[in-house]
């Protein structure tokens, strides 16, 4: 009680202790600052979309929030504040996309993002394309720009959003710029155009455009289709301008009520005497050099920097330093007005090409013969090599991209090394220009691939780019197509690209266009004294792929539309020669290429396969060289070459097993040798019987001494009894004596999995069924042979299918039958039953077992029901002794089931008859059918088929 007191008074004295001092103290409630927002919403094809400023990011010199659906997208701008000591523009544009905005924690060991992915790479440059043209001349602030998903509802992309965000963003700040911009997706599915489409649509779509314009004129056109022609694209392009320019309006009101002043940045503006003076001395030399074609690449930039020097020497004597300062850009605005004037009034090129000539072409297939295909492709001095490789479906890009697909199986990864244009340089990560121009490439190729139902491989394409003179992602378009046609993908026809060029002039006063050309197949550096650069790619039927960058601020649309055409004409003649190499996919079927091959197995088979954590898995594939890959129900096996194929497909059918045929020849070890016979284990620890009469053509009467354990032999199943025992034969895989003819049973072989593995021909030489039906598919690659017709199947391919089952399984069914059998009055006396372990059980009465085989497991003392006076081969009834393959009998409907029917066959015993896919009859319990034995299942029931006697 005390110490309360004490705090008490300690707590008056605190209250009063300012009043003395002096100091007056205000007490009042806790308020909360209302943050000034500023919002405008709007409606674009029926989509309510809000714009939002002043709540997030407030210290940023621009931030907008973008709205549409439950998808937002923050942009933020801000510029360095120091004066620019450089003559470029240092503008960064990065885009995230983290997974807290689909309620997410990332699956990485850190469970943080890493580095960017492509996906953010692409949309950052699909940002930064539009609004760099319209940053002011001279202005070489770093601005960077910061784009982030703040949440996903996963219906929409969120990178137009982001793009206009940014849009909005450079509007509020005071960060001098040409906006706004305005950015719009287009759709089409089933002919109808659709403004903003959902990802689900997209899916449906048969084009998706991208594209980014002013009030005016067209900024920017990214579009990946599926051979749009060219007429259905400009009706694309002119519907989407309307509609784009509806994010302009709401940009302007929010700037107005919220947006900063403009700064007065300091440009680095070239001054006319400096280039006057450049004039003077260097471009009588400069129009030399560009007026002749005999200057390369090399020879040409040589030439001009010698004149450069040239030039530099006169300032230096006469001592203007201004000058040299920006003598490099000098001399470049000098060389661009020659070049520009020549194309212009002469109407020809660097090299003395017309306007809309292709520069001349070579392409070669299977360069390189080892590889699953490759090609090379020249147009000029570019050079770009492509290879293909293929791999299973688990070899597919995981994606962890907020839309989209989940993974990617075909990707094409595009190279620009430091020695295809003769300089030094260091090799580093992702490169945004190498991630862009590789998924152009990429857009371009995937409409004329194969669906992945009939080719569900994994497709990597690789472009290493050789020499580099322009377009080399238009070479890749054309080296890719190639490269997968010597491959052996079906791909339905191939796929050219071609880069034209703008070059115009403007009326000084206005700033308008007053007159202009396009130029086909445009040079290096004819793109960097241009105007545009126009790569556009396609078939024979249309266009797959679009990429428009610009260096003005904008080119109308009429003129765009215009570059179509020369682009179609150019493109056809690219594949002339393209088609004169390689016409139609090659079926490549040397033993020294790579192989791949899909089978199916059950769970279970797969499980035994891989083993536990994975461990018999790994040691397959480091024993083989081979790569295993296990999917739900089958196994995609990739090889080296048929060599590696082949062992590697023998040591999985040893694990797993596969589905035994009548007549078919395999591999066996001999586990156990009997007075009657041997066991031998077949793949997977399967095992059957080899009886004494069927080990050689000659009478054996010591079995020891032909086989003995642990010996491999090459046997043949013969048949199966009524309980699912396998008989095989040794005799049936060897000549007969005086004859090197096989005998009658060996003729009807069936090959094993791995031979039965189908070449994987073009989809037009194979039905749909076809297809489907095979349970493994091979496609061999390597050589040059062109594609042929598939070979028919072979009759023994409709064999009945039999599992084989262990000598441990047989015992179990033996007790089972022997229950069944003594509930009914009859006795069976068994034979000798062997595990996998070389166990045996024998029977009292082995000793006077029949030589003859009867089956695996031969019967004594069987007290059976009276025979019927018929055939064996065409009964009314049957018993479970005598019932064998192709036994006809006469049966009544048991029960109807949902898949088939359970047929009374006499005496006790039932068989089943599945019904054929839509052949399904009415069937009443009763009814007798003439049916023939065809097969028996794994638990030795008789599946029956129905008998025509007509």
């Amino acid at each position: 009680m005390s110490s309360f007191l004490r705090l008490r008074k300690n707590q008056t004295l605190f209250r009063t202790l300012p009043h003395l001092l002096g100091f007056r103290t205000i007490f009042s409630s806790s308020t909360s600052k209302v943050l000034e927002t500023f919002t405008e919403e709007f409606e674009i094809g029926s989509r309510l979309i809000s714009l939002q400023t002043g709540k997030i990011a407030r210290f940023a010199n621009g931030a907008v929030v973008l709205g549409f659906d439950d998808t937002k997208v923050l942009s933020t701008v801000c510029s360095s504040k120091g004066d620019a000591l450089r003559d470029f523009l240092p503008l960064t544009v990065d885009y995230q996309e983290k997974q807290f905005a689909q309620g997410l924690i990332p699956a990485t060991y850190m469970r943080r993002e890493g580095a960017p992915k492509e996906r953010e790479l692409l949309c950052g440059r699909i940002i930064d394309r539009p609004i760099r043209p319209l940053f002011p001349p001279g202005f070489y602030h770093e601005v960077q720009v910061l784009a982030s998903v703040l949440s996903s509802d996963g219906k929409q992309d969120p990178d137009v959003l982001a793009a206009n965000a940014t849009s909005a963003a450079l509007m509020l700040s005071d960060i001098p710029w040409g906006g706004p911009i305005g950015m719009i997706r287009i759709g089409r599915i089933h002919g109808q155009f659709i403004v903003n489409p959902t990802m689900d649509e997209l899916s449906l779509s048969d084009l998706n455009l991208i594209y980014a314009c002013t009030r005016d004129k067209t900024l920017m056109i990214d579009v990946q289709a599926r051979e749009i022609t060219e007429k259905d694209l400009e009706s694309a392009l002119r519907l989407a301008h309307p509609e784009a320019i509806k994010y302009i309006e709401p940009q302007i009101r929010l700037a107005a009520k919220a947006g900063k002043s403009k700064k007065e940045y300091k440009l680095s503006m070239l001054s006319d005497k400096t280039v006057e003076k450049v004039a003077k001395l260097a471009e009588a030399s400069i129009e030399e050099v560009f007026t002749d074609p005999a200057y390369g690449k090399f020879e040409r930039g040589e030439a001009l920097e010698n004149i450069t020097q040239d030039v530099r020497k006169v300032f230096e004597e006469e001592g203007d330093e201004e000058s040299l300062k920006v003598l490099p850009k000098a001399v470049d605005t000098v060389r661009k007005k020659v070049v520009r004037k020549r194309i212009i009034a002469e109407g020809f090129r660097l090299d003395g090409r017309h306007l809309n000539e292709v520069r001349p072409l070579y392409c070669e297939a299977g360069i390189l013969p080892v590889l699953h295909g490759s090609a090379l492709f020249n147009r000029g001095d570019t050079q770009v090599l492509c290879t293909v490789t293929l791999g299973a479906p688990t070899d597919a890009q995981h994606l962890d991209s907020l839309v989209g697909p989940p993974t990617k199986r075909f990707m094409l990864h595009y190279s620009f090394p430091p020695f295809c244009i003769n300089e030094v340089g260091k090799r580093g990560g992702l490169n945004r220009r190498e991630v862009g121009h590789g998924t152009l490439a990429e857009k371009a190729l995937l409409a004329v691939l194969p669906p992945e139902d009939d080719f569900p491989y994994t497709v990597r394409v690789n472009s290493e780019v050789m020499a580099s003179d322009g377009s080399t992602s238009m070479a890749t378009v054309c080296g890719g197509s190639m490269a997968l046609m010597d491959a052996g993908i079906p791909v339905r026809e191939h796929v050219a690209g071609v880069s034209v060029g703008l070059v115009t002039e403007l009326d000084p006063g206005t700033g308008k266009i007053t007159d202009y050309r396009i130029l086909t197949d445009i040079l290096g550096l004819e793109d960097h004294l241009g105007d545009i650069d126009f790569k556009i790619a396609g078939t024979r039927k249309g266009v797959t792929a679009i990429q428009l960058d610009m260096k003005p601020a904008g080119i109308p649309i009429d003129i765009v539309c215009e570059c179509l055409e020369p682009a179609r004409k150019a493109r056809l003649h690219i594949l002339d020669h393209m088609e004169r190499e390689v016409t139609i996919p090659r079926i490549k079927n040397d033993s020294t290429s790579p192989r791949l091959v899909t089978l199916k197995y059950s769970n279970d088979a797969l499980r035994r396969l891989v083993g536990p954590m994975g461990v018999l898995k790994r040691k397959l594939e480091e024993e083989t060289g081979a790569r295993l890959s296990v999917g739900d129900g089958t196994l995609t096996v990739v090889a080296k070459n048929a060599s590696i194929m082949d062992r590697i497909l023998e040591k999985i059918d040893f694990i797993v097993g596969r589905e035994i045929e009548v007549g078919g020849t395999y591999k066996g070890i001999v586990t156990s040798v009997k007075e009657y016979g041997v066991f031998v284990e077949l793949n997977g620890g399967q095992q059957g019987l080899l009886h004494i009469s069927e080990l050689s053509h000659e009478p054996v009467s010591q079995i020891s001494d032909v086989v003995s354990v642990g010996q491999q032999l090459d046997v043949m199943c013969i048949g199966q009894d009524i309980r699912g025992n396998i008989k095989l034969s040794h005799k049936a895989t060897l000549s007969s004596p005086g004859s090197f003819k096989t005998n009658d049973v060996a003729k009807g072989s069936v090959a094993s999995a791995k031979e039965k593995a189908n070449i994987w021909a073009p989809v037009w030489n194979v039905t749909s069924t076809e297809e489907k039906s095979n349970s493994a598919s091979e496609l061999p690659t390597g050589g040059k042979h062109e594609a042929g017709e598939v070979k028919s199947k072979s009759t023994a391919s409709q064999i009945p299918v039999i599992l084989i089952r262990s000598v441990a399984e047989c015992d179990q069914e033996e007790k089972s039958n022997k229950e069944d059998l003594s509930s009914k009055g009859t006795t069976v006396n068994n034979g000798v039953q062997s595990d996998r372990k070389s166990k045996s059980r024998r029977s009292k009465n082995m000793a006077d077992s029949p030589s003859s085989d009867s089956g695996p497991l031969p019967y004594k003392n069987v007290k059976m029901s009276k025979p019927s006076t018929q055939k064996v081969d065409d009964k009314a009834t049957v018993t479970a002794e005598d019932l064998k393959l192709g036994t006809k009998v006469t049966a009544k409907v048991y029960q109807v089931c949902a898949h088939g029917l359970v047929l009374e066959l006499g005496g006790g015993l039932r068989g089943m008859y599945r019904f054929k896919e839509n052949n399904k009859s009415d069937f009443n319990i009763g009814d007798e059918l003439r049916v023939v034995c065809s097969s028996f299942n794994s638990k030795g029931v008789p599946v029956l088929s129905l008998v025509n006697d007509e």
